[in-house]
């Protein structure tokens, strides 16, 4: 399939980065999902071969590289499991904070190791008792002289365990009217022992994704350089709003890349399985239900494609990117489990890549927003 923002350089990329993972990962995937962690040798041999952050400007270690980089980088991730998705979240979702928003000597400070793989990023948005709602977070950061004094907890941290710095979303002005705007951004040291009043909490045992580790964050009296501030104080909600658009992009990208997976594991399988003296495939039923899914995979790769065009182009696309966002993921979570019930009963057993698949796919409505707020975004912007 012809995609419109794929060059011959994309494919190279593609090419080189598919070697490695075939050679060097996927051996050792199943490991790392039993491990519930990625190594950090894997981090380091990222950077090493130019696969992080590879649109950051030369001077702090990247190539000037466009978001199709990025797209190549989660699709083929994806293709070997979800349980990858730290360094794209590294990448795509938090890095672009430092770039956009950091001052030259933060830059300096974090973008260089980050594309080597040495530092690995993570941001803190959801709390305990707070989800989707970003504007009601509790954690809070008063300036004492020339640092912030941080209290707060943060949970379902993706490189939560691993993280060797963290964009923490706090609240620095707590009478602000609208909340959101008290809400600004530090960064914080996450070695452990270096910051006095911050540790890392337990490490979550998650129903997918195992490989991608998880964990509580928490401040106590931690004490933040003001340095550390990333852009205008309480300014962090519109710079939280200004990624999105990217982030939900990059989640539609890989539901999408794992339901077309899925599929192709789903067609190999009943061309092969045999019941009542011929083929699963000759069923009218199977034949129907993957002529479905074929159809609308199809139909969401041409939108997201599109989309991906629209991005790198620089338009706002919030809207459209909302309902990719929540359609990718539920069209994902109805295909996992249709090609499970094709699989039978061998669907459900840990050898067969459809049962993992099965179990990493339905955070993904969840995650980036839920796939109500992504509604809600869009009734708004129809005028309702």
């Amino acid at each position: 399939m012809d995609r419109p923002f794929i060059t011959e350089s994309h494919d190279i990329f593609r090419k080189s980065l598919r070697s490695y993972l075939d050679k060097e990962v996927r051996p050792h995937f199943e490991q790392w999902e039993e491990q519930r962690q990625l190594p950090h040798s894997f981090w380091m041999q990222l950077g090493e071969l130019g696969f992080l952050c590879p649109w950051l400007d030369e001077e702090y270690g990247g190539m000037n590289a466009d978001f199709g980089y990025s797209v190549v980088f989660a699709e083929e991730m994806e293709k070997v499991g979800a349980g990858l998705s730290g360094p794209g979240l590294h990448n795509d979702i938090v890095m672009p904070y430092i770039s956009s928003f950091g001052t030259e000597d933060q830059k300096k400070k974090w973008l260089p190791k980050s594309t080597t793989g040495e530092l690995i990023s993570s941001v803190a948005m959801t709390e305990p008792g707070t989800g989707s709602d970003l504007a009601a977070i509790k954690t809070t950061a008063v300036k004492d002289g020339d640092e912030f004094i941080l209290n707060g907890e943060k949970t379902f941290i993706t490189n939560g365990a691993t993280t060797n710095f963290v964009i923490v979303v706090c609240k620095t002005d707590v009478e602000a009217v609208p909340a959101h705007n008290g809400i600004s951004l530090l960064v914080v040291d996450a070695t452990e022992g270096v910051v006095p009043g911050f540790k890392k909490g337990k490490k979550l045992n998650k129903v997918g994704q195992h490989a991608s580790d998880t964990s509580e964050l928490i401040f106590e009296d931690c004490r933040v350089p003001v340095s550390h501030l990333l852009g205008e104080e309480g300014k962090g909600f519109y710079y939280l709003m200004e990624k999105l658009q990217q982030e939900r992009l990059t989640v539609a990208i890989s539901a999408l890349t794992s339901a077309e997976r899925m599929l192709e594991l789903t067609m190999e399988y009943v061309k092969q399985r045999k019941a009542f003296g011929k083929r699963i495939s000759d069923f009218q039923n199977t034949q129907f239900k993957m002529a479905e899914m074929a159809t609308e995979v199809k139909i969401g790769r041409t939108f997201v494609d599109q989309l991906i065009v629209n991005h790198i182009g620089g338009k706002n696309i919030v809207n459209e990117v909302s309902m990719a966002k929540w359609w990718t993921t539920d069209l994902a979570k109805k295909v996992a489990m249709e090609c499970m019930q094709l699989h039978g009963g061998y669907g459900y057993m840990e050898e067969y890549e459809i049962a993992r698949r099965y179990r990493d796919i339905p955070i993904t409505s969840v995650y980036a927003g839920t796939n109500e707020i992504m509604k809600v975004i869009i009734a708004k912007n129809l005028g309702l």
